[in-house]
C-alpha cells in the first residue's frame, strides 16, 4: 500500500551556511486516505507513504522551477547521507525507506500500528521541520473517524434545566422534584453522563439528578460550545516563566568573547565590500547613521560614571539600614492551621477541640485542600509532634470518638476520611472502606463542601475497584464519574482516579460528544501531570488538542495546550516537534509577553539539537529572532526593562552572526539606551561590542571614537582596556594611521603580558605582524608571526582541540588511521609541554590502536609504544600503570609467538602488582594474565594456574563475589575444553551457588547447562537430563529473542540424544525430539528440522512401529533434504542406535 501526499514547500531564504528556511502547506484535496486494511502489517508488507515535495513561491503560491532544481540538489545530497532526515522521521515514529531525488520523493514506512497512530497524531497536531522545512498538517485519515456530528447540540451545558417527570428520592444524596420544577445546574450538565449535581430552586436542596429526568430548553442555560473549562482550571496550562530566569538564559546564550579575547586583523577588503553591498541591497530602510556624534558616546560614558557613583551611595545607605535592622528577628507567619499532637492528657483536649472546630465547617475552606490532596500533604504540613504515622492514626481515632460524642457531623466525616486515607497508605483497604462508608453516611447527602464530596466518592469508588466489589461499586461509580466530570477544578485525591476518568472518556467517545470528550482528556492529562506521570499524560494532551482543532476552538486554550505539548515533547527530547508546536501556537490569536518568553525558552533549549549551532560557533539559534521581536512588541513594566535591553542585545548578536552589521548596530544602540540599570562594567562591554560592530561595518572613525572614550574611562578594567586598545589598533591601521595603531597594539600586548593571557599575547603579536606587513616591513612581520606561532603552539586550547579530534575519530566516526595520526600529533604537543603523565597516557592509547589493527607490523609498533610508555611509568613511579604496561608487553609477545619472553614479562608484571600491596589490583592483574592464554589460540592450559591458584583465592579473600563467579565460569569452560571434567565439576557447582547467592538468573542457567554437559561427558545421563531441564526452567517465557529459541532446539535435541542413545528409551526420546521440533519450526531452522525429522522417522519406523507417523516424518525429512541438497536419508537403526 502506498499513500501519496503532495507537500507544497515555500522557500523563505537561503542562509550562508546553506540551510533552507522553508515552510509548507498541503492541498487537502490531494491527500489520499490511509489504507483501512492493514492485515499485512505484521506479515510481509508494511504500508508506505510517498511524500512528494514541490517548491512554490510564498507570495504567489505558484511552483518555481528554479527553486525545484535547488530542492532536487538538496535531495541528492540527502540520498548519500540521510542521517538527519532519518532522525526527523524517527521522531515522527516513521521509518525512512528511501529518497528519490529524480522524482522529488521521500518514502517512509511503518512496522507497528502504534507507529502509524503516532505519525497521524503528530501530523494532525503540528507542522514539522527538517533542514528548516516545515511540513504543515494535512487532512489525515484520523479525521474520518470523527466527522460524525453529535445528534445533540447542547452537549455540555450550564445554567438551569426543567424536570420532565416526577421523582421521589429514596436516598439522601438525590433530590426529589415534580415535573416542571426548575433545577439549577452546579458545574456542568454533560448529557452522556448519567448524573449531574443540581439545586432545586424552590426547596434549595442540593444533590444528584439523573440527566434523563431533565430537559435543556430554558433560555437562561448555556450550551457548552466554548465554555466547558472554567478559568481556574486553565491554570494547569499556564506555567509562568520567571522573567529573571529568561533574562539569565538569554544572557548566558548571548555571551561572546568579544570583550575578553583579542580580535585578529584578518579580514579581506574584497569580501567585506561584497558583504556590505549585499546588505545594503537587501534593506535600505534599515540603514543606520554611519557617523554618530561623539557627544552620544560621551553621554553614555558620563551616564555610567554617574550611575556607579549613585550605586555606591545607595549601597552605603543600604548598609546602614541593614545594620540597624540586623538585630530584629522576623518570624514567618504560618501558612495555615497546625496541630501539635501532645502526649499528656492535660493539653490534648485543647488540641482536639481546635481540630474538631476547624474540621466541622460545612463549607469548603482553602486550608482543606491539603486534607483532600492525593499527596498526603496534611501529614507534614498540618500535624507535628509525632514520630510515626501510627501515632497520627491513634490521634485521629480519638478525635473520631470525640466528634461522635459532640455530634459534630462534618468534623466526624472529615476525620473518618483522613483515617481512610491513612489506611489506604498502609494498604489496609477493608479498614479504609469502613471509614469512607462511615464518612459518606455521616454527611447524609450534604453537598455544601462539594470538593469533600468528590474526594469521598472518588476514594470510596477506588477502594471498591481495588477490592473488585462490583455490587457496591455499581452504586457509586456513575455518581463519582459525574462529579469528576461535572464539577470544575476538583482536587485530585486518589492515584487511581484515572480509572474513573477513563470510563468517562469511553462514554463520551461512544456518545460522540466531542465537548465532553475534550473535558475528559483534559482531566486525565491534568491528573497524570499532577501525579508527575508526564508520559501517561501526553496521549490525552494530544487528543485534547486534536479535539480543540476539530471543534474550531483556536483560542487561548488551544494555544496553551500547544505550549503544554511542547513542554512534554521537550522532556521526551523530540526537538522537531517542539519547534513545530511553537510555530503553530504563534499563528493563533495575539500573544502576551509570557507567551513569547515560553517560546524563547523552548527554542533555545531545542533548536541547537537540530542544526549543529556549536559547530557554526553560534550560541543563539536563528529561529528565536521572530519571538524576540514579538516579545519587544509587548508592553513592558518598569521592572521588565532589563528584559527589553537583553532582547535588544540578543538580536544584535544574531544579526552580527549573520553578517547583517547595520541591523546589529541598531539593536546594540537600543541596548545602551534602554538598559538604565546596567553596571558600569556592563556598559563598557556594550560600548566595546558596539565598536567592534562598527569595525565590521567598516566605519572605523566611529569605532575609534567609541574606543577612545572607553580607554579614557577610569572604570575600564585592565582586560577591557587591552581589548579596546587591540580594536583601536585595527581601526587606526585601516584608516592608515600606522603610528598610533602601533602604539595601541603595543599597549594591548603589554596589558595581556601583565595579565598573563597567552592567547591574547599571541593575537597581539599576530596583529603586529599584520601592521608591519601593512607598512611594507616584511622581515619584521615575519619576526612577529613566528613569535605568535610559538605562543599559539604552547596554548592548552590546541591540545584540547586535538583531544576532541581523537575522541571524534575513536567514538563518533571510528577511523583508526586518523586516530593514530592525531594521537601522534597530540604526543608531540605533550612533549613540547613536558607533560610526562599525558605523554604516557597517549603512548598507551597509540599502542592499543596499533594492537587493534591486527597485522604483524602493527603488533611490533604497538610493542614499541608500550615499551616507551613503560619507561615513562617507571620514571613517574606509577606502579599500577607500570604493572599493566609489563603485562601488555607480555601479551604482545604472546601474539608474536615469542614465548620465551612472555613468561618473563608476565612475571615482572606480577612482581610490580604485588609490590603495591593492593589485593584487588593483584587479583585483577592475575586475571588479566590468565586472559592472555584463555583468549589466545595456544597454550590455553597456562591460564589455569593464574585463575585457580592466584586470582580466585584473592577474590575469596576480598569477598568479591562477582569476580569469584567470573573466575569460576572461566575455569569451568577452560577445564571442559581440556577434558578435565572431574575438576571442572567442582567449579561448576561453585558457580551455581554464587549465581543463586547473587540472584544472577542468567549465570545460574549457564551453570546448570555446564553441569549437565559435564555429567553427560562423565556418563551420568540421568543427572545430565536433570540439569538440562533445570536450565530450561530458568528461560524467560514467552521467548523474546531468536537465540533463546535456538537454545531450546539444541537442549531438547541433546536431551533426545541422551535418552535415545545412552538410556535406550525411544519413547521418551521421541517426546524431547518433538519439543525440539516445535522450537525449530518456530525458528525456521531447516537443518535442525531435517535432523529432528530424521531421528523421529527412525524411532517410529524401527522402535515404536508406527508406520503412518514414520512415513509422515520421513516425507518431511525428504522435503527438507531436497531443499538442502542432501542426497540420501538412511533410516537403518544400526547407523544411529545399537540393538536394545
Amino acid at each position: 500500500m502506498c499513500l501519496t501526499v503532495h507537500l507544497f514547500i515555500i522557500i523563505d531564504y537561503l542562509q550562508n551556511e546553506k540551510c533552507m528556511n522553508i515552510s509548507s502547506r498541503t492541498l487537502l484535496s490531494q491527500a489520499e486516505n490511509f489504507p483501512t486494511d492493514f492485515s499485512t502489517l505484521n506479515g510481509y508488507h508494511s504500508p508506505d507513504i510517498s511524500l512528494k515535495l514541490t517548491m512554490v513561491r510564498r507570495k504567489s503560491g505558484n511552483p518555481d522551477p528554479k527553486l525545484q532544481r535547488q530542492l532536487r540538489g538538496q535531495l541528492r545530497l540527502l540520498e548519500n547521507d540521510s542521517r538527519e532526515v532519518t532522525a526527523v522521521f524517527n521522531e515522527l515514529s516513521a521509518r525512512l525507506l528511501s529518497i528519490h531525488s529524480d522524482q522529488d520523493l521521500i518514502v517512509v514506512t511503518f512496522k507497528t500500528f502504534e507507529e502509524i497512530w503516532k505519525f497521524l497524531t503528530y501530523h494532525s497536531l503540528v507542522s514539522f521541520s527538517t533542514f528548516r522545512w516545515f511540513l504543515k498538517a494535512y487532512s489525515d485519515p484520523i479525521d474520518v473517524m470523527y466527522k460524525t456530528e453529535s445528534k445533540s447540540i447542547r452537549q455540555v451545558a450550564t445554567g438551569s434545566c426543567l424536570a420532565v417527570m416526577n421523582y421521589d428520592s429514596a436516598v439522601p444524596e438525590e433530590i426529589s422534584f415534580q415535573e416542571g420544577d426548575e433545577i439549577e445546574i452546579l458545574g456542568y450538565l454533560i448529557e452522556c453522563m448519567e448524573w449531574f449535581v443540581g439545586r432545586h430552586l424552590f426547596t434549595g436542596h442540593v444533590g444528584f439528578v439523573k440527566t434523563s429526568h431533565v430537559k435543556l430548553d430554558l433560555p437562561g442555560n448555556k450550551a457548552g460550545d466554548v465554555d466547558f473549562f472554567r478559568a481556574e482550571e486553565l491554570s494547569f496550562f499556564q506555567k509562568e516563566n520567571n522573567v529573571e530566569e529568561v533574562i539569565h538564559l538569554l544572557k548566558q546564550t548571548s555571551i561572546t568573547d568579544v570583550c575578553s579575547v583579542y580580535r585578529i586583523d584578518q579580514f579581506e577588503e574584497q569580501d567585506l565590500q561584497k558583504m556590505r553591498e549585499c546588505e545594503i541591497s537587501c534593506s535600505h530602510s534599515n540603514m543606520v547613521t554611519t557617523s554618530p556624534k561623539n557627544g552620544k558616546v560621551e553621554e553614555f560614558v558620563k551616564k555610567f560614571k554617574n550611575l556607579e557613583i549613585s550605586q555606591a551611595e545607595d549601597l552605603a545607605t543600604e548598609g546602614k539600614d541593614s545594620a540597624s535592622t540586623s538585630n530584629k528577628e522576623i518570624l514567618p507567619s504560618p501558612e495555615g492551621p497546625c496541630f501539635y499532637i501532645y502526649q499528656d492528657d492535660g493539653q490534648e483536649s485543647d488540641v482536639f477541640e481546635s481540630l474538631l472546630l476547624f474540621l466541622n465547617s460545612r463549607e469548603y475552606e482553602r486550608d482543606f485542600k491539603n486534607l483532600y490532596d492525593f499527596s498526603y500533604a496534611f501529614i507534614n504540613s498540618m500535624f507535628y509532634g509525632f514520630s510515626e504515622e501510627d501515632e497520627l492514626l491513634s490521634f485521629f481515632s480519638l478525635a473520631r470518638e470525640l466528634a461522635k460524642k459532640a455530634g459534630m457531623s462534618w468534623a466526624l466525616a472529615r476525620v473518618c476520611f483522613l483515617l481512610g486515607r491513612l489506611s489506604v497508605k498502609k494498604v489496609k483497604f477493608s479498614q479504609a472502606r469502613v471509614y469512607f462508608e462511615e464518612a459518606l453516611g455521616t454527611v447524609t447527602g450534604g453537598f455544601s463542601d462539594l470538593y469533600f464530596v468528590i474526594a469521598l466518592y472518588t476514594n470510596l469508588t477506588v477502594i471498591y475497584l481495588t477490592q473488585k466489589n462490583k455490587e457496591k461499586c455499581s452504586q457509586v461509580f456513575d455518581k463519582a464519574t459525574s462529579l469528576l466530570m461535572g464539577i470544575p477544578n476538583h482536587i485530585c485525591s486518589a492515584d487511581l482516579e484515572s480509572d474513573i476518568l477513563k470510563y468517562a472518556l469511553k462514554r463520551t467517545i461512544l456518545s460522540q460528544n466531542k465537548h465532553a470528550e475534550a473535558r475528559a482528556c483534559f482531566l486525565l492529562a491534568k491528573h497524570y501531570t499532577t501525579c508527575k506521570q508526564h508520559e501517561e499524560a501526553l496521549p490525552f494532551l494530544e487528543r485534547l488538542q486534536l479535539l480543540l482543532n476539530d471543534l474550531g476552538l483556536e483560542n487561548n486554550l488551544s494555544k496553551n495546550c500547544y505550549f503544554k505539548l511542547a513542554e512534554s515533547y521537550n522532556e521526551k527530547c523530540l526537538p522537531h516537534i517542539v519547534l513545530s508546536c511553537i510555530k503553530v501556537s504563534t499563528s493563533q490569536n495575539s500573544s502576551t509577553l509570557m507567551d513569547s518568553l515560553k517560546r524563547i525558552d523552548l527554542v533555545i533549549k531545542n533548536a541547537p539539537k537540530l542544526y549543529g549551532l556549536r559547530k557554526l560557533r553560534q550560541i543563539l539559534p536563528s529561529q528565536i529572532a521572530p519571538y524576540l521581536t514579538e516579545a519587544l512588541s509587548s508592553a513592558f513594566t518598569n521592572e521588565q526593562q532589563g528584559l527589553c535591553s537583553t532582547i535588544y542585545l540578543s538580536l544584535a548578536k544574531l544579526y552580527s552572526h549573520h553578517k547583517q552589521y547595520g541591523k546589529a548596530i541598531v539593536y546594540m544602540m537600543k541596548t545602551l539606551d534602554s538598559d538604565t540599570s546596567a553596571k558600569p562594567e556592563e556598559t563598557i562591554n556594550y560600548l566595546v561590542s558596539l565598536a567592534w560592530l562598527y569595525i565590521l561595518y567598516r566605519q572605523y572613525d566611529v569605532a575609534a571614537t567609541i574606543l577612545n572614550a572607553v580607554v579614557d574611562s577610569s572604570w575600564s578594567s585592565p582586560q577591557q582596556l587591552g581589548v579596546a586598545y587591540n580594536m583601536l589598533a585595527i581601526a587606526l591601521k585601516r584608516t592608515n594611521n600606522t603610528k598610533k595603531a602601533a602604539e595601541s597594539c603595543y599597549k594591548a600586548l603589554r596589558l595581556s603580558e601583565e595579565a598573563n593571557l597567552t592567547h591574547n599575547q599571541a593575537i597581539s603579536l599576530a596583529n603586529f605582524g599584520v601592521l608591519c606587513l601593512h607598512a611594507a616591513a616584511s622581515k619584521l612581520a615575519e619576526h612577529y608571526y613566528i613569535r605568535a606561532v610559538k605562543l599559539f603552539a604552547k596554548l592548552p586550547s590546541q591540545l584540547q582541540a586535538i583531544k576532541l579530534l581523537c575522541q571524534f575519530y575513536s567514538t563518533v566516526i571510528p577511523n583508526e588511521a586518523q586516530c593514530v595520526i592525531y594521537n601522534e600529533y597530540q604526543l608531540s604537543l605533550a612533549r613540547k609541554m613536558s607533560n610526562k603523565v599525558l605523554e604516557g597516557q597517549i603512548l598507551e592509547t597509540i599502542s592499543q590502536l596499533y594492537l587493534s589493527l591486527g597485522t604483524e607490523r602493527a603488533y611490533r609498533s604497538a610493542l614499541e609504544y608500550t615499551k616507551r610508555s613503560l619507561g615513562i611509568f617507571i620514571d613517574l613511579q606509577k606502579k599500577e600503570k607500570e604493572a599493566y604496561a609489563w603485562l601488555q608487553a607480555g601479551k604482545i609477545y604472546y601474539i608474536l609467538r615469542q614465548n620465551e619472553l612472555v613468561d618473563l614479562y608476565i612475571q615482572v608484571a606480577q612482581d610490580a602488582a604485588l609490590h603495591i600491596g593492593d589485593p584487588n589490583l593483584a587479583m585483577e592483574l592475575f586475571e588479566a594474565a590468565g586472559d592472555i592464554f584463555f583468549n589466545g589460540k595456544w597454550e590455553k592450559e597456562k591460564a589455569v594456574p593464574f585463575y585457580r591458584d592466584r586470582a580466585l583465592p584473592l577474590a575469596v579473600e576480598t569477598g568479591n563475589k562477582n569476580i569469584e563467579l567470573r573466575l569460576c565460569n572461566k575455569l569451568v569452560e577452560l577445564l571442559m575444553n581440556l577434558k578435565a571434567y572431574e575438576e571442572s565439576m567442582e567449579y561448576a557447582k561453585a558457580s551455581l551457588m554464587l549465581s543463586v547467592h547473587l540472584g544472577n538468573q542468567l549465570n545460574e542457567r549457564i551453570a546448570y547447562h555446564r553441569l549437565a554437559a559435564i555429567h553427560h561427558h562423565l556418563g551420568h545421563c540421568e543427572l545430565a537430563e536433570h540439569f538440562y531441564l533445570k536450565a530450561l526452567s530458568l528461560c524467560s517465557s514467552p521467548l523474546e529473542f531468536e537465540e533463546e529459541t535456538l537454545y531450546y532446539v539444541k537442549v531438547y535435541l541433546n536431551l533426545g540424544d541422551i535418552i535415545f542413545y545412552d538410556l535406550k528409551d525411544p519413547f521418551d526420546a521421541a517426546g524431547y525430539y518433538q519439543l525440539a521440533l516445535a522450537a525449530a519450526m518456530d525458528l525456521g531452522n531447516k537443518k535442525a528440522q531435517l535432523k529432528i525429522y530424521t531421528r523421529l522417522a527412525i524411532i517410529y519406523h524401527n522402535f515404536l512401529v508406527d508406520r503412518e507417523m514414520s512415513l509422515f516424518f520421513y516425507q518431511k525429512a525428504r522435503t527438507f533434504a531436497t531443499e538442502l541438497n542432501v542426497r540420501r536419508i538412511n533410516l537403518a537403526p544400526d547407523q544411529y542406535y545399537k540393538t536394545l
